[in-house]
C-alpha cells in the first residue's frame, strides 16, 4: 500500500500520500513533525488502515490564510477558484501566483446574478479583477499562461431556475476586458459549469461541463498573443443527470479534472452522486457517454461539485450537500485514488453547503498551494502544503 501523509487541523484534516522514491531525508522530517501535532494538541484523525498498519505519516498542520471573497458590490456565493499559472504576461492587473474567485450570486443573494472576478489579497480586502453585467459566473474558471482568463456564466433574471439562461464563456485579457464571448453555437455549451484547461501554449484543450443538458464538450482552441479561437467544439460525454434544484438552482455535470499523461478525463457528476472517468477525452471525436464510473461513495460523497487532480495523483471534490446530505459530514472536501478508493475528508464549515470551488496552484520544489472556498461565509481558504516531488 502507498504511503498515506495526512495534514490535520482543528476542523479537520487535508492528506497527501507521498509517493514511492520520496528521499529518505524527506520521509525522516515528516516523522519529526508527527511530534509536533501531538505537542500542539492537533487532533490527528486517521482511516482504520492507519491504526493498523503504521506506513502512513501525519504531517504538521501547514500553514494558512483566510480571506474575504466580497467585492465592493457585495457579490457572493463564490464558485470559480483559480491560481494564474507561471509564465502569464506580466503588465497587466493580475500576475503568476495570484489567486482568483468567480461570483455566482449578487449583493441580494440571488442565484445566477453575480458579476465578479476577485484577485485574493493576503489578510486584505479582494482586489476586482473583472465586473460585468447580467451574468452569474459559474465554477468555470481557468487561466491561460499566454495572458488569457476563460470565466463561464449561467445567468438569471431573478435568482431562480425558471429564468436561468444557456448562457455563454467569456474570454478577458491580463486587464480583466472582454477580448471574446463564446456562444451556445460556437462552443457547444448550454450552462458552462466549471471547466479544466489543458495548456500548450499556442494551443489548448478546454474541457466545459454543462450543467443544463448534462454534457460535456472539448473546445480546441488555438492561443496567441491577440486572442483565443476555437478551431473545433466536439461533445464528448452524455447522460449525466441534471435538474432544476430549489436550493442549488441547477445541479448537474460539474467538476473536471484531466490528467495529460494517460489522456482520462475525470467528471464530477452531482446528481449521480459519483466521479466517471473518460479515456481518450483529449482526442476523441465521438461522444463517449458517462465514460467509466471510478467512484461511487454514498457515506463519503454527498453531491460532488468541484473537482480537481493533486500533485500526488489523487482526486479531490467538494461535496455541495445538494444529493446525499448528512448533517453529520458537512462542507467536505474529500481526496480518493483514481482507482476509486477513499482517503480522508476535511470540512471547511459547520453547515452544509459551504464547499465549492478548489484549486492546488503549480507545484514548486518544495511546496503546493491549495485553495477552497466557503460559499457560506463567503471566503476562501489557501493552505501551504509541503511537498516534496524530487523523487518522482
Amino acid at each position: 500500500m502507498e504511503p498515506v501523509a495526512y495534514v490535520a487541523e482543528s476542523i479537520g484534516y487535508i492528506p497527501f500520500r507521498l509517493q514511492y522514491g520520496t528521499p529518505r531525508r524527506t520521509r525522516s522530517v515528516f516523522k519529526r513533525l508527527l511530534l509536533s501535532i501531538c505537542g500542539a494538541g492537533f487532533a490527528l484523525v486517521l482511516p482504520e488502515a492507519a491504526s493498523a498498519g503504521g506506513d502512513l505519516t501525519p504531517l504538521l498542520p501547514p500553514s494558512s490564510v483566510t480571506s474575504s471573497t466580497v467585492p465592493p458590490n457585495g457579490d457572493s456565493n463564490p464558485y470559480g477558484v483559480a491560481f494564474v499559472p507561471e509564465g502569464f504576461p506580466r503588465f497587466g492587473t493580475i500576475d503568476p501566483g495570484d489567486l482568483l474567485v468567480s461570483n455566482f450570486n449578487n449583493k441580494a443573494n440571488l442565484q445566477g446574478t453575480g458579476t465578479t472576478i476577485v484577485k485574493i489579497v493576503r489578510n486584505s480586502k479582494p482586489v476586482v479583477f473583472f465586473s460585468g453585467s447580467g451574468l452569474g459566473l459559474s465554477t468555470a474558471l481557468g487561466v491561460l499562461k499566454a495572458g488569457f482568463v476563460l470565466v463561464g456564466n449561467v445567468p438569471t433574471t431573478d435568482g431562480t431556475s425558471t429564468t436561468v439562461k444557456a448562457g455563454s464563456l467569456l474570454v478577458l485579457n491580463r486587464t480583466g476586458d472582454i477580448v471574446a464571448q463564446w456562444t451556445p453555437a460556437m462552443a457547444k455549451i448550454d450552462g458552462p459549469w466549471d471547466l479544466t484547461i489543458f495548456d500548450q501554449g499556442n494551443q489548448a484543450k478546454v474541457f466545459v461541463s454543462n450543467v443544463l443538458n448534462g454534457t460535456v464538450v472539448r473546445l480546441d482552441v488555438a492561443v496567441s498573443e491577440d486572442g483565443v479561437q476555437i478551431k473545433a467544439a466536439t461533445q464528448i460525454a452524455s447522460g449525466y443527470q441534471f435538474r432544476a434544484d430549489a436550493a442549488a438552482l441547477v445541479v448537474g455535470p460539474t467538476g473536471l479534472a484531466y490528467d495529460p499523461q494517460r489522456d482520462v478525463l475525470y467528471v464530477a457528476s452531482t446528481v449521480d452522486n459519483a466521479v466517471f472517468a473518460l479515456f481518450g477525452a483529449g482526442n476523441t471525436k465521438h461522444d463517449g457517454g458517462k465514460g467509466v464510473l471510478i467512484y461511487a461513495d454514498n457515506a463519503h460523497l454527498h453531491g460532488p461539485l468541484g473537482l480537481a487532480l493533486g500533485p500526488n495523483g489523487d482526486l479531490f471534490t467538494a461535496n455541495g450537500d445538494a444529493i446525499n446530505a448528512d448533517s453529520k459530514q458537512p462542507s467536505e472536501i474529500v481526496e480518493f485514488t483514481t482507482q476509486g478508493r477513499f482517503v480522508a475528508q476535511l470540512s471547511v464549515d459547520p453547515a452544509q453547503g459551504g464547499a465549492f470551488g478548489l484549486a492546488f496552484s503549480q507545484t514548486r520544489s518544495d511546496f503546493v498551494r491549495f485553495a477552497a472556498v466557503d460559499d457560506n461565509v463567503p471566503n476562501i481558504t489557501v493552505w501551504r502544503l509541503p511537498f516534496d516531488d524530487s523523487g518522482r
